[in-house]
């Protein structure tokens, strides 16, 4: 990749902290997830396979959107899973957790719609 293509790339967001619940809102579609992510990491070897055989462009942007479609469907997947679960919890038990909660949902969504 160059410099350029290499700054447009997100900084992972650092991993949040054990929480007070074990439990996480995705558990019981964890396998739903898994099977999906693992079906999208198949279709973005699909695109390196396709740039390194120097395939028409327009079909390997057809693919890349065609994954960043999948991605984006199991990121608000998890995060509908996590307001209904972790922030719904939090909200009523109230006090300071729900607060966090709240602002984690929010700083989720704005990095999700950039």
């Amino acid at each position: 990749m160059t410099d350029a293509l290499l700054a447009d790339v997100a900084e992972p967001a650092a991993p949040h902290e054990a929480t007070a619940h074990a439990h996480r809102g995705y558990t019981s579609e964890k396998a739903a997830y898994l099977r999906r992510l693992k079906l999208i990491e198949g279709q973005v070897r699909g695109i390196a396979r396709m740039v390194d055989e120097d395939k028409y462009c327009i079909d390997v942007l057809t693919q890349v959107a065609a994954a960043t479609s999948a991605l984006k469907a199991v990121s608000l997947g998890l995060l509908g899973d996590h307001l209904s679960h972790c922030v719904a919890d939090a909200a009523r038990s109230g006090g300071p957790e729900a607060d966090e909660k709240l602002d984690e949902a929010l700083q989720a969504i704005k990095r999700l719609v950039k």
